[in-house]
């Protein structure tokens, strides 16, 4: 061709690519790749060399970095050559730099199902650790491979200084993903008010065709960019942070079909160089947008959960119980004692614990690991609390501890380990009166139960005295035919023999004659009902006559035991009430005739890309239904430092991507329309619960079947497991159900039993109710408090504190100091007033003289 044809053409060429001196060209995408795992979760010994070269054979490549801190001292023993490069290249922590830690907690929890102190803990020890190993390390941008997060992330991340958040986990979604929503970012607001400016799972961001795990932004694919591009997103990102232990390089070198051209950043110079807008929508992101599922009410699953809330409950117990031990006898704060306890308990909140529980860590499996781990937990936290082996009860005067921020009233239950003692002796307070006693022997120990009156955050003294005493029932039981009549100083119960033991009716004297369970179309409270797929079939507790007996009958307690079948299986319920307690405490335990299969169907052909799996659906699982007449009921439940109303018509879904958030955390509470009267749960573990317009509220109590990766969730031994019910009038903000979960959680237990002077003491008082103390403890020579704002109003909260002060302090999560407060002196206490919204915690250091 000619040279003048030549210039000819490509003029014309250039001339359609132009208009009104604009150039049309292909937009840039970006990508942000990483690595997620570390010692416990796949991590090769070498694998930090493996990185290193990769990042020298790839210039523009950049890592967002998910990596158990517990990681780095094991490499820089296995792999020190990798660990000393990593480290260096760690040094730049500028947008340009090449590396940023997104997540940093310890154990890679998943968050949603822990408390709201455990993980900020999570972040405190993790990035504690990681600071001992990157001393320039920046904490900017949260990000997670897994669906690792909770509605309250934003006043958490921002107490720590994160500037920037990611919703997205495209590439492992086997445990859930958060609602599409929105465009390029959003501000995420938190319970509390608090926002972050966050990347979501834009609203394009369809769920992969053919997966169970992937969403289209996992490898930027064509389609995705171009749904971004036309949904108005000017800097579409997508994201993947591998497994450490894949052996890939760059993530897009892998795949073919992704969009160019796509630049790999870290999500800090993402937000801090190309997506710069910060005039942003905001999003109140609930609970429930967090679409979340696991396999609930798996045997294995069950007892993991039961064993983190008992040790993470057990530790901060203890913490508040040592530094009260701390002020006032004098003893050693145990901090590496702490640590110690810790450091096991937030590798059990690991996610892949939850998720995995079969998979084998150093030959032992996930859920074996959890057992060990909340062994030394609890270990721990017994070794603070526990009476010296020197002291008894028959001293000549005993302290009864309240580690919690207000006066409380009830029973104090001690176990004695030597049941070779009188039970005609009473317990008498420090004026000598007698108080009410209660004397029972449980599986061949002695329990010795009386009532008390302990000040907030302090003590009370008490005695044992030879008096003469004869104790009369509290309750009063009658038989009508199969029926058996209860009643007590709060209750009016029936329960029925015929239907499996199921409570037909129960009123609440404090609540006039309204009934509370509905037997319109269920049997009653406490019907265990599920689908065992071999039968094809419902079974349910009320279909076999069941015996109920009185294990314990006194001035304080009332236990009943209800023992029938479901199905083949023997089962136990064990109903206790306690005198001036209007709540229900359950005991549930199913003794198994071999193995059940329960479930919507069997998945014995399971594959991954099957997005219809058993194990979702909770409507077939075996439950414990509580039928309740209220009218169009309403949910309302707890998640970490929040509460969520259900804004849905049911819990049920059966399919990967229809799946929605029914997780219990602490408890759930319904209740009518116009929050007139409700009904609440408390459970012992995460978990799932049901309800819909024509199901009652249930909890989920045993799934048997094929689950993840189409494992065999089998059962190993026993179901046990405990919840409680409280009927209550209003909402669970009238209702003061954190309290409750509070009590439950810190039972009133005896301290030393040396001569105390004073007939009781008191460490500290909060003047309105509403609000935990959520932590206690030491740092250093300073006292910590962390304190939430649950269900008070925005108003000042007064500390009365007895005290020697010398300053007290606001500071942020990462102790920078945000305010000094003043203190108020009186005779007996120094005061403090801060303020806080609803769902808003604060950290008050307090120096001593």
């Amino acid at each position: 061709m000619p040279n003048a044809e030549k210039k000819l053409n490509t003029a014309f060429l250039v001339g359609v690519f132009l208009l009104n001196g604009l150039v049309v060209q292909a937009q840039k995408a970006y990508f942000a790749d990483g690595y997620h795992g570390g010692k416990w979760g796949h991590f090769p010994p070498k694998y930090t060399s493996f990185m290193v070269n990769q990042l020298l054979q790839h210039p523009d490549w950049k890592l967002n970095l998910e990596i158990e801190p517990v990681t780095w001292g094991w490499v820089k023993e296995v792999d020190p050559y990798g660990y000393q490069q990593f480290v260096a290249l760690m040094q730049d922590q500028s947008s340009s730099g090449r590396m940023e830690y997104v997540n940093p907690t310890y154990g890679q929890a998943y968050l949603y199902n822990i408390s709201g102190e455990s993980i900020i803990r999570q972040f405190i020890y993790g990035m504690e650790l990681l600071r001992k190993h990157f001393p320039t390390i920046r904490f900017d941008t949260y990000a997670s491979e897994e669906p690792c997060f909770t509605s309250a992330l934003p006043q958490i991340l921002k107490g720590f200084g994160f500037k920037y958040a990611s919703l997205k986990n495209p590439n492992t979604c086997w445990g859930g993903y958060t609602r599409a929503y929105g465009r390029e970012a959003v501000n995420w607001l938190g319970p509390d008010g608090t926002t972050i400016p966050t990347i979501p799972r834009y609203a394009i961001e369809a769920l992969k065709p053919g997966s169970t795990w992937e969403t289209i932004a996992s490898y930027n694919s064509k389609r995705f960019i171009k749904a971004a591009l036309d949904a108005g997103i000017e800097h579409p990102i997508g994201m993947c942070l591998q497994d450490a232990g894949w052996t890939n390089g760059p993530w897009l070198g892998t795949n073919k079909g992704d969009y160019q051209p796509t630049e790999y950043v870290t999500w800090r110079h993402y937000f801090q160089q190309v997506s710069t807008n910060r005039i942003l929508e905001n999003w109140q992101l609930s609970q429930e947008d967090i679409q979340v599922s696991l396999v609930w009410g798996a045997q294995v699953l069950q007892r993991i959960a039961q064993r983190v809330r008992k040790a993470e409950q057990h530790l901060l117990m203890a913490e508040k119980w040592a530094a009260m031990d701390h002020l006032w006898r004098g003893k050693e704060w145990p901090e590496f004692g702490f640590r110690k306890a810790w450091y096991p308990l937030l590798l059990a909140q690991h996610h892949d614990c939850w998720i995995v529980p079969y998979n084998k860590v150093d030959s032992v499996d996930w859920a074996g690991k959890v057992k060990l781990w909340t062994d030394t937990t609890m270990e721990v936290a017994d070794s603070v609390m526990s009476l010296e082996a020197k002291e008894s009860l028959s001293s000549s005067s005993f302290m009864v501890r309240n580690v919690l921020p207000y006066r409380r009233r009830g029973v104090v239950d001690y176990r004695f380990a030597n049941s070779k003692i009188d039970t005609g002796l009473v317990v008498v307070d420090a004026d000598g009166h007698q108080v009410t006693t209660q004397w029972s022997r449980r599986k061949e120990a002695l329990h010795l139960l009386f009532e008390v009156n302990v000040p907030a955050m302090g003590e009370a003294r008490y005695q044992l005295k030879e008096k003469q005493y004869k104790p009369r029932s509290f309750a009063h039981l009658s038989w009508r035919g199969d029926e058996l009549l209860v009643e007590t100083d709060k209750h009016l119960l029936c329960l029925n023999a015929n239907l499996g033991g199921v409570i037909r009716s129960l009123k609440l004297k404090d609540l006039g004659d309204k009934e509370w369970v509905d037997t319109s179309a269920f049997k009653g409270f406490n019907e265990l009902r599920g689908f065992f797929y071999d039968e094809q079939r419902f079974r349910s507790s009320t279909e076999n006559k069941a015996n109920i007996t009185v294990l314990e009958q006194g001035p304080l307690h009332l236990r009943l035991a209800v023992t029938g079948k479901i199905a083949n299986h023997d089962f136990l319920q064990e109903i206790c009430l306690t005198k001036g307690e209007p709540r229900l405490d359950i005991r549930l335990k199913i003794d198994w005739n071999g193995q059940a299969h329960i479930g919507q169907f069997n998945d014995e052909e399971l594959r991954f890309e099957n997005r219809k799996k058993a194990f979702y659906n909770d409507q077939f699982k075996l439950l414990v239904l509580f039928p309740t007449q209220l009218e169009e009921q309403r949910i309302a439940k707890n998640a970490p430092f929040d509460v969520t109303q259900s804004r849905l018509d049911n819990t049920f879904f059966s399919s990967w991507d229809s799946i929605k958030n029914n997780v219990v955390l602490d408890w759930v509470d319904v209740t009518d329309r116009q929050e007139q009267y409700g009904l609440a749960l408390f459970t012992d573990h995460t978990t799932s619960y049901a309800h819909g317009e024509r199901h009652p509220l249930a909890l989920n109590v045993q799934y048997v079947g094929k689950g993840l990766w189409g494992r065999n969730y089998y059962l190993d031994g026993p179901t046990e497991l405990n919840y409680s019910l409280l009927p209550h009038r209003g909402n669970w903000e009238k209702a003061d159900l954190w309290q409750v979960s509070d009590v439950l959680a810190n039972p009133l237990k005896l301290t030393s039993t040396q001569q105390i002077v004073e007939k009781e003491r008191s460490l500290l008082d909060f003047s309105k109710p509403g609000y935990q103390l959520t932590a206690l403890r030491w740092d250093e020579d300073d006292l910590l408090l962390r304190i939430f704002n649950a269900a008070g109003d925005e108003g000042p909260l007064r500390i009365d504190l007895k005290l020697p002060i010398h300053r007290a302090q606001l500071e942020d999560l990462n102790k920078v100091t945000i305010e000094e407060l003043e203190i108020k002196r009186d005779a007996n206490a120094a005061k403090l007033e801060i303020q806080m919204p609803r769902f808003g915690f604060r950290t008050l250091r307090i120096k001593m003289k």
